[in-house]
């Protein structure tokens, strides 16, 4: 069973983890956990309201509206697991406290950016704070929970992730209306400060007991694999998958995780112990994380085109149309966490993943002039899907990881949900482009050679060179591109409801019922039973052996 914890002085004054009983405020310290991963959950949705007015007033390209948003993404999940193990070595509070400083620092410097570039370069910069952040989080959450409290608690955790993605659309649109753009990021800084004042006082101290040394070259390789890896996957929409470059990429962040790969399973102290992939539990669990994520970011991505560009939507509309799938999640994480200690892991992430393949399938009834019902029923249902899936499977990721590897073990964890993230942006998106640069083929063929590629890079190219050239033309142009748009959307919801639905199999194949710990825990709960009833059946002996006979 895994170690129980409780709080103890040290002669700094600092409250460090002990052994037998839990840690008192662990509930408080959830709080504080949920309200620092919450800023940098906000983050990866809270800038997309803001691109057109950056456009406007830093004079971005589209190329580097881009990479305001992908800066960000890369250098975090670069350095997740490099992050984790730190926490590990070095303190997992240290680490948090530290990740929120570096987080609101750059988030201050964003919002006074001045040039696109500057932009780019401090969202860079907020990656690495949110790479300390993101595992710390959930690694101090396994340290300070039992096991028959820690499903809740992640319950918990997942929901307020959730939460989180479509928040930051809502709150970025309200507040561009009422400030500076900016304040999107400004945001940040008062919530960081309260995060680490909280956490000063009710985080305990943690680390790996055992303080093994770092692995900086596993850290450099670890770095250098997902970061090419992702940076080519990024990258592909906008180049071509066929592309020599794109491929050339792809093929080396491969490699390098190959060589990533074997170096861990060589040296001394890994950054990651590989053995952990070994376990059943740990392994389908991964890949449940991944594809789910693969699903719901992809889908994400190109709804909210359609929302603006086809349904016309304003941004702040956009915004408080995502809100289903916050429901959704809170519903699902809770109930989720209570069913797994019934039924298990297995059945709780199958059902989750097919409830999210069902939301897929609900997207692909939408046309041109659909209305809302559709857009919320696929968001409630998909939150539903992915609340009920995460906790069960973040659950399983961290109950087979040793608790003082627990930092590792929640930035493999985290790395999942990036890199399917962005494999989802990526991969669904260049499907999306590809079957809407085809359907537009005969209508592009009729537009001046100036207005081609411009027509041709999206729907929101489209739509503004169909205002521009008026009339029937332009009318005919903006009902086909919008055509386009929802069959390519369609066809990359199914394509979605595919990935999501392969989760569901290896979970319901690969995934034990229940982890080692609850297994244990049922294990004493018969042998205790038992005991019980051997008890019983004692006393009943010894109370008939010392009862009086009929003949006395």
């Amino acid at each position: 069973m895994a170690t129980r914890v409780t709080q103890s002085r040290t002669s700094g004054g600092g409250v460090v983890a002990a052994q037998n009983e839990p840690y008192a405020r662990r509930w408080w310290a959830l709080i504080v956990l949920c309200l620092a991963m919450m800023i940098i959950s906000l983050d990866n949705t809270i800038l997309n309201v803001a691109l057109p007015t950056l456009v406007r007033d830093l004079h971005a390209s589209t190329s580097q509206l881009q990479w305001m948003v992908d800066a960000y993404t890369l250098v975090f999940a670069g350095l997740l697991l490099t992050a984790g193990s730190i926490g590990d070595r070095f303190g997992r509070k240290k680490a948090l406290i530290g990740g929120l400083f570096v987080f609101g620092a750059f988030s201050a410097l964003s919002s006074f950016s001045r040039s696109a570039d500057q932009l780019i370069g401090a969202r860079a910069l907020m990656g690495i704070g949110g790479a300390l952040i993101f595992p710390t989080t959930l690694s101090i959450l396994t340290n300070i929970f039992p096991p028959k409290e820690r499903v809740r608690a992640i319950g918990i955790w997942s929901g307020v992730a959730g939460i989180a993605i479509p928040l930051g659309p809502v709150v970025g649109g309200w507040m561009l209306e009422h400030f500076h753009w900016g304040s999107v990021f400004l945001i940040n800084v008062p919530i960081a400060a309260v995060a680490i004042l909280a956490s000063l006082i009710l985080i305990p101290v943690s680390k790996d007991a055992k303080a093994k040394p770092l692995d900086p070259l596993g850290a450099i390789l670890s770095i250098a694999a997902l970061g090419t890896l992702l940076y080519g996957i990024i990258e592909a929409p906008t180049r071509g998958w066929g592309n020599a470059e794109t491929l050339g990429l792809i093929a080396a962040g491969l490699v390098l995780l190959g060589v990533f790969v074997l170096w861990e399973r060589r040296t001394t102290y890994p950054m990651l112990n590989m053995s952990l992939f070994k376990n059943a539990r740990f392994s389908a669990a991964s890949i449940s994380v991944t594809l789910v994520f693969f699903g719901l970011m992809g889908s994400m991505f190109f709804l909210t085109q359609y929302m603006q560009f086809v349904l016309g939507y304003s941004t702040l509309q956009a915004g408080a149309a995502m809100i289903p799938v916050a429901f959704g999640v809170s519903v699902g994480a809770p109930v989720s966490s209570k069913l797994t200690e019934r039924f298990g892991a297995k059945l709780l992430v199958t059902i989750g993943m097919l409830v999210t393949t069902v939301s897929m399938l609900i997207l692909t009834q939408a046309t041109t002039h659909s209305g809302y019902i559709i857009i919320g029923a696929t968001l409630l249902v998909g939150g539903l899907g992915m609340g009920l899936a995460m906790t069960p499977a973040t659950d399983s990721i961290m109950g087979a990881v040793p608790k003082d590897n627990a930092g590792a073990g929640s930035a493999v964890n985290d790395t999942t949900r990036q890199f399917g993230g962005a494999l989802g942006v990526a991969i669904l998106g260049s499907l999306l482009s590809t079957t809407y640069t085809s359907k537009m083929t005969p209508v592009l063929d009729k537009l001046p050679a100036a207005l081609h590629s411009v027509a041709q890079s999206s729907v929101g190219g489209a739509l503004a060179v169909a205002h521009q050239l008026g009339g029937p033309t332009g009318n005919t142009l903006a009902v086909t591109a919008k055509s386009a748009f929802v069959h390519g959307m369609t066809l990359t919801a199914v394509a979605a409801s595919g990935f999501t639905f392969l989760g569901a199999i290896i979970a319901l194949l690969f995934l034990p019922a229940r982890g080692l710990e609850a297994e244990e825990m049922m294990a004493e709960g018969e042998s205790e039973e038992l005991d019980e009833v051997s008890e019983r059946e004692a006393a009943r002996a010894r109370e008939f052996e010392t009862a009086p006979s009929v003949g006395d």
